[in-house]
């Protein structure tokens, strides 16, 4: 029988999770012994998409860790103090506050709907404070507390900024947010840093919104982002801290060098905000 993992006894708390990298990132931490807690808006089936809170939840306990489903909204306050609530209630303490919902609309200035402007600040920005904010009082009780926001390094070279100026607004927010978190927290000794991939991920927002099935070709495995952010929750907090990190960057440093097992074509582009 397996010994107890690396994140046993840990508790991890994140925005979404019913599918892609979230969902990724939860199986490898409950791979590796934690309890994970999910918010997350999909309750019931949606032809649209894959997976609800609740299968992504058996998903984690299917791999070996303990898993909580809990159907809200991050942008709701009441929503988000029931699921800090509850993961307490549950795993006793929170160590790790993974911020991970996005809306994503990557258009133009001219063909955003103001809706769809104002769902991405809500979601990136207000579900990014209000979650960690409200996860906060738990996380400097724990000896080992992280926050991990999945957004950019700050990149203001025009050849980025001009892509598509409200959605790199909402997250580089969400990177400014962690960073400034990292400077606030660092008496606390609870460690806060930014993850975003090199490349493309495969998930359904790729194939649906960015490219189809030709970028669904070109892209990798969720499970590069997700062994990258295990990487870094496993870190000392107090001396891993302020950073944006770059998933391959990460998994280099852990001594990976094949990143065949991602998959991807030979054609991998850089994704948005990476210097080439």
């Amino acid at each position: 029988m397996a010994g107890p993992g690396p994140l046993s006894g840990r508790t991890l708390l994140m925005s979404g999770g019913s599918r892609g990298i979230g969902l990724a990132i939860g199986v490898a931490a409950g791979r590796l012994g934690a309890n994970v807690a999910l918010l997350a808006k999909t309750g019931t089936p949606d032809p649209r998409l894959p997976g609800t809170v609740h299968t992504a939840a058996a998903e984690i306990e299917a791999a070996g860790g303990k898993a909580l489903a809990v159907v809200g909204d991050v942008r709701d306050e009441a929503d988000v103090q029931r699921a800090v609530d509850e993961t307490v209630a549950r795993f006793g303490g929170i160590d790790f506050c993974l911020n991970n919902a996005s809306a994503l609309a990557p258009l133009k200035t001219e063909e955003l709907p103001l809706k769809r402007f104002d769902l991405m600040q809500q979601i990136q920005l207000r579900g990014t404070f209000l979650l960690t904010r409200t996860a906060l009082p738990h996380l400097r009780r724990s000896s080992h507390a992280h926050i991990l926001s999945l957004s950019p390094p700050v990149n203001l070279a025009p050849h980025w900024m001009g892509l598509h100026p409200a959605y790199t607004m909402a997250k580089y927010g969400m990177t400014l947010l962690t960073l400034g978190w990292a400077a606030e927290l660092a008496d606390a000794g609870i460690g806060a840093n930014a993850l975003w991939p090199r490349t493309l991920i495969a998930t359904a927002a790729v194939k649906n919104l960015l490219g189809g099935d030709a970028s669904m070709e070109r892209a990798r495995s969720p499970e590069i982002m997700a062994d990258a952010a295990v990487a870094i929750l496993q870190r000392p907090p107090r001396e891993c801290t302020g950073q944006t990190f770059i998933d391959e960057d990460v998994l280099r440093a852990e001594g990976v060098t094949d990143f065949s097992r991602y998959g991807g074509g030979p054609d991998v582009a850089l994704d948005l905000y990476v210097d080439p």
